[in-house]
């Protein structure tokens, strides 16, 4: 017989919606019940291509003996967490806290007041791995809950007021310094794998943004960051965590070495390391990062993009409910698949493959030896390894697209999609392949059209959209991500409707969600109560939403000139520039910002007649280079209404196309050729 959950949207909610536990949604009506029937909340928070929560799902919840105690004992709440960070980023916490760890499957117990007692993540139906069995701890709870009632209040405030310590700071840090980062940068190189690659020992994560801090601060001339960058970049390229064969990553690899991935994949981590991987490209114009970004960027339109242009949140790691089933080989496969057997030959030696695999009994592809080592053993020039391997993984992808595939989470959610979205609009800037940039222009095109089309009521924007429904209020890094989304969208085709778009999101932003101590709240002013209104300045798998805030405001500043955006931004940074260089790891984003902060955005402002070689020269030369703190807006002349307010009252010079280049406060006198351009830019680092 159904749940509560039978109406809901969420694909993971509705994973859970046959369960003989009697699920609510959060709302008003499982708490109102938890209160009149004065009973404990069981708050489980997972998501839908989580295998562990598939694992409990599949032990415990669907256990009638196991549902039966809950439904007596407990008011039982299921959440998906990518469409309540709010509930997420809060009740992470307090587990980490009870329990000195967190992931999910989360299971926290809540008074009917909200404030929890007792938390952990997976629970097993029997002891093991050290951990109680479920329906154990379900029974010592409900029991506690009716003797030890006191002691259960007192652990709830003790941990309220822990929390509004994490969650209420106040922005009395010292400012960042260029001493500050060059502090923290040399931590980072101090703690850095260079056996392996990365950060950390296992799992390991893949840290794009620590990877685009340090590349941000090779163009500052900082001496060893863009080595390190470039070695985590290789390391991960090489296979296991990156699907060689279909483009994209899975969530992080489970060993120290990036062979055998948690075989999820989600969007926020594909546009993350598109972009970090594109500006690679960028310094280097290494053809590996290049082949990695449109890899990853045609997975993702492939197979992650709803018809109508949004993307897809995330693709399961279990297929036929086995985790990897999808993504693993066995030596004979592949060798039946490539008859040839100087190709066999020469893919086994390329992936080391072995009889016994690397993982199970079956292989993760992951290289083994370089293109020069291969091309000297098999007698080949370095250039045809490449094509050689492409035709492998051409006949390997084929064979395995025709496999039962992972189930795909087909909700659209905002802030990963300003990501994605993002990622596709810098690719169709800086790539020098004519028609993959056409084709990311439109994608991403696409799907700024499907978020504000979709996703935006009048004076308001919701966190997620399916089968034309759209999900709860958007929160704090829904609104920022959008915003960079659409500005990353005007400086590839300079449409001043996307500029427009995302400056009244700002002003929505502001007015929604500052906090006049300093810096954001999570959730928007108006949404239901909590137990505490979050403000989460760490970030986590995805940027925290306060450090994207940040960054939307200096590039809305550099744009606009609105020195107040500026000023909320800078002193937002305040609230964490001690965090930030004590754990670097976790702030990495706001390190970006901070340097942008500290070297200031650089303005390029390009007008012309018509849009003719002249003008595209211009253009040309201000994409050529990875320049991370420059903003260009450009415009016929006169510039639209709802163009940015940069290209207002600059007229054109000699009347022909013209860039005004500003920093810091002043302007160059006005250029017209792009070797004058190029001299004024400066020299990037190299």
């Amino acid at each position: 017989m159904p749940n509560h959950l039978r109406d809901e949207n969420s694909p993971y909610l509705l994973q859970h919606a046959e369960n003989p536990v009697d699920w609510y949604p959060w709302g008003e009506a499982a708490l109102a019940k938890a209160r009149r029937e004065d009973k404990p909340i069981f708050l489980s928070i997972g998501y839908a291509s989580c295998h562990w929560c598939h694992v409990m799902a599949r032990e415990s919840f669907e256990d009638e003996a196991t549902a039966a105690i809950l439904n007596e004992h407990f008011v039982s709440i299921k959440v998906d967490r990518e469409e309540r960070p709010d509930l997420d980023s809060l009740y992470m916490a307090a587990t980490i806290a009870l329990s000195g760890a967190g992931g999910w499957p989360m299971s926290v117990f809540l008074t009917p007041d909200l404030k929890p007692f007792y938390a952990g993540t997976y629970f097993p139906p029997v002891p093991r791995h050290s951990l109680p069995a479920f329906k154990e701890v379900l029974l010592h709870l409900a029991e506690a809950w009716q003797n030890q009632r006191e002691q259960i209040h007192q652990v709830g405030e003790r941990l309220v007021q822990h929390l509004n310590q994490i969650f209420r700071p106040s922005a009395s840090d010292p400012t960042i310094t260029e001493e500050t980062l060059r502090a923290v940068t040399r931590s980072i190189l101090e703690a850095y794998d260079w056996g392996y690659g990365g950060w950390g020992e296992a799992p390991k994560f893949p840290q794009p943004m620590l990877i685009d801090f340090l590349l941000q601060r090779h163009t500052a001339g900082e001496e060893g960051a863009l080595k390190a960058a470039l070695h985590a970049l290789e390391a991960m390229a090489r296979g296991g965590m990156y699907d060689v064969l279909g483009g994209g990553f899975a969530r992080y690899s489970t060993d120290r070495f990036w062979r055998v991935p948690h075989f999820e994949k989600m969007l926020y981590d594909n546009a993350l390391l598109t972009l970090a991987y594109l500006h690679a490209w960028q310094i280097t114009h290494k053809p590996l990062y290049k082949r990695v970004v449109i890899e990853t960027l045609d997975f993702v339109a492939r197979e992650m993009t709803h018809p109508e242009g949004g993307f897809y949140a995330s693709l399961s790691a279990d297929s036929q409910g086995e985790e990897g089933k999808y993504y693993v080989w066995t030596k004979d496969e592949i060798q039946r698949l490539l008859k040839d057997q100087f190709d066999f030959e020469f893919f086994s030696a390329a992936y080391g493959l072995s009889e016994r695999g690397n993982w199970e009994g079956r292989t993760v592809l992951q290289r083994a030896l370089d293109d020069a080592t291969l091309a000297g053993r098999f007698g080949l020039e370095q250039e045809a390894v490449a094509s050689k391997l492409a035709a492998c993984h051409s006949a390997l992808l084929a064979a395995r697209q025709r496999r039962v595939p992972p189930a795909s989470d087909d909700k659209i959610l905002t802030a990963w999609n300003g990501l994605m979205l993002q990622a596709f609009a810098e690719a169709a800037r800086f790539l020098d392949d004519p028609q993959k940039a056409a084709n990311y222009h439109e994608a991403a095109a696409r799907n700024a059209e499907f978020l504000l089309r979709n996703l935006t009521v009048p004076a308001m924007l919701s966190r997620s959209w399916r089968n034309g429904r759209r999900g709860p209020q958007a929160f704090l890094d829904d609104y920022a991500a959008l915003i960079l989304g659409l500005l990353a969208l005007y400086q590839t085709d300079f449409e001043p409707r996307w500029f427009a778009s995302a400056r009244e999101l700002t002003e929505a932003m502001l007015q929604r969600f500052s906090d006049p101590a300093g810096g954001f709240f999570d959730t928007p002013a108006e949404a239901a109560s909590l137990l505490l209104r979050p403000k989460d300045l760490q970030d986590n798998a995805t940027p925290s939403g306060n450090a994207l805030a940040c960054e939307a405001l200096l590039k809305m500043a550099a744009f606009t000139n609105e020195q107040e955006y500026r000023d909320l931004a800078e002193n937002a940074l305040r609230l964490v520039s001690i965090s930030a260089q004590r754990y670097p790891l976790a702030f990495a984003r706001w390190l970006c910002v901070a340097d942008s902060v500290l070297r200031g955005e650089r303005q390029a402002a390009v007008l012309y007649e018509t849009w003719d070689e002249q003008a595209q020269a211009l253009i040309r030369t201000l994409r050529a280079e990875y320049r991370p703190n420059l903003v260009v807006a450009a415009s016929a002349f006169p510039p639209a209404p709802e163009a940015p307010p940069l290209l207002f009252d600059r007229p054109l010079s000699e009347r022909r196309p013209t860039v005004y280049v500003c920093e810091r406060f002043y302007c160059r006198q006005p250029l017209h050729a792009p070797a004058e351009l190029q001299n004024a830019l400066g020299p990037p680092a190299s």
